[in-house]
């Protein structure tokens, strides 16, 4: 029995739970179409962008830590539908990775804003990328949580029961 390398099981695993939590938050939007344009704060980007960055962040970070170019992100439109085929397609095309390649010493060069980084894969995974793409699930949550949404942490991570 073999185990996935270590930076293969803090990333991959993590990406489809939470790209698979924003999915439940764009059904729960989808019924009030003005949720997928809200924002927090006028200099923010809305809901829908959101959950578009976090898609794509999870692509930009798990193929390069494999070694592979990053896939075209896919053009969809900024509906719920189009939302939850971009989440489908980045949760595809990560699930089907080699946990192998994840072992492979490497650096990965990647953009922050107008920014070129360059960081070994481990402090790209840990330092740059998961905080990002938690930045954007979690403005994704509060953007719906702030609108009104009845969401709560249960909804954010799935583990928590609240009676």
């Amino acid at each position: 029995m073999s185990t996935a390398p270590p930076r293969f099981t803090a990333s991959v695993p993590v990406f489809l739970r939470y790209l698979d939590r924003l999915g439940t938050w764009v059904d729960r939007a989808a019924a009030e179409p003005a949720l997928l344009t809200a924002r927090l704060a006028p200099d923010m980007l809305p809901f829908h962008t959101q959950v578009e960055v976090a898609a794509n962040f999870a692509l930009r970070t798990c193929f390069p830590l494999a070694g592979l170019p990053v896939p075209p992100y896919g053009d969809m439109p900024p509906t719920a539908d189009g939302l939850r085929r971009r989440l489908a397609r980045a949760s595809t095309l990560v699930a089907a990775l080699d946990p192998a390649a994840f072992a492979v010493p490497r650096e990965v060069e990647d953009t922050a804003g107008q920014a070129r980084l360059v960081l070994p894969a481990d402090d790209f995974l840990h330092l740059y990328a998961l905080p990002n793409f938690f930045f954007h699930v979690g403005a994704a949550y509060h953007i719906l949580r702030h609108a009104g949404l009845p969401i709560g942490k249960a909804d954010f991570d799935g583990f928590h029961v609240y009676g």
